[in-house]
């Protein structure tokens, strides 16, 4: 199948209004390419979190934005539209560089592998790589690697709040840690303990494409021995105490999960919380000390907060 691309040079100040001219002729989503803020906005559930910035050849100071529309017979009313809607608009912003369009034939072959070459190995933590499986990479003598392609459904887990989490995996994971891991996506934290050397991982997830991905996750990182993935609730699934609990959901499920979490935790087991945004942390500090776990640190990383806690001493 043919697709368009449709390229727009533009200034920072317009991408704004160039992606609602593009959204409002039935876009799926645009790339915007600005070295000053780059920024992938998608609005189908098709997004990754990482993007290698020297990997772009960005051509143009200012920034570029691009979509693609399928081949039809309203196709050429699309773009002719498009370029309507940029010209009106460089009338109306003298002031600025005047907006450019551009199309390119696009085969789906070639457009389904072309968006890798911005996918690299990442250092995530003082010890864990996340790689893609097309790209070749020798660890150091300390490094473990972690096989994790972008899809449909996950990022490639280099995420805030999975970097976070992973750094405090690498720091209290033991040889003899049992852990679960709380709505656990992709897998990636699961397999980043195992990794690190858990004894056994408990990955659990009640979405059924979580569920599947990660087992195959788990499959392609050779951790099997290790991992286990269970589809359902936690409170259903596992029935012993844990070492370690990880959950990287949002601040609303954390302050729920604390009502409860203190029966599959031992008196100095540790919970990881993240995926909180900053706002949102004194809700789930009152929340956790509310549920009889005391708070022993809370790492921030842009917008995002991670927060350990352990039993606190409690009169019974």
């Amino acid at each position: 199948m043919k697709w368009y691309e449709i390229r727009i040079k533009t200034t920072s100040q317009l991408v704004d209004v160039v992606c609602d001219i593009l959204y409002d002729v039935g876009v799926g989503g645009v790339v915007i390419e600005d070295p000053k803020d780059l920024i992938i906005n998608i609005k189908e559930e098709k997004s990754w979190d990482y993007f290698d910035i020297d990997s772009l050849n960005i051509d143009y100071e200012g920034a570029v934005v691009k979509a693609y529309l399928p081949q039809g017979e309203d196709l050429l009313n699309k773009i002719e539209l498009i370029k309507e809607n940029i010209h009106n608009l460089s009338i109306q912003n003298r002031d600025n560089k005047p907006s450019q369009v551009t199309t390119n034939e696009v085969f789906e072959e070639d457009w389904a592998n072309s968006w890798k070459q911005y996918y690299k190995p990442k250092k995530i933590g003082e010890k864990i790589v996340i790689k893609p499986s097309w790209e070749d990479y020798i660890p150091n003598a300390d490094e473990k690697v972690v096989e994790l392609d972008p899809g449909m459904a996950f990022g490639t887990g280099t995420h805030e709040t999975t970097t976070m989490c992973t750094r405090m995996l690498e720091k209290y994971v033991k040889s003899d840690s049992i852990l679960y891991d709380i709505g656990c996506g992709s897998g990636i934290l699961s397999i980043v303990a195992a990794k690190l050397g858990a004894r056994k991982v408990i990955g659990v997830d009640i979405d059924e494409v979580a569920y599947r991905v990660s087992k195959s996750n788990v499959k392609i990182n050779s951790v099997e021995d290790i991992v286990q993935i269970k589809h359902g609730n936690l409170m259903d699934v596992v029935d012993e105490k844990a070492d370690i609990i990880v959950a990287n959901i949002i601040a609303d499920v954390i302050k729920t999960l604390s009502k409860d979490i203190t029966k599959f935790m031992k008196p100095d087991s540790k919970f990881i919380a993240s995926g909180i945004i900053l706002d949102k942390v004194d809700e789930v500090v009152e929340e956790l000390n509310k549920n009889g776990l005391e708070v022993i640190s809370i790492e921030k990383l842009g917008e995002w907060a991670a927060i350990v806690s352990e039993m606190g001493d409690r009169d019974e």
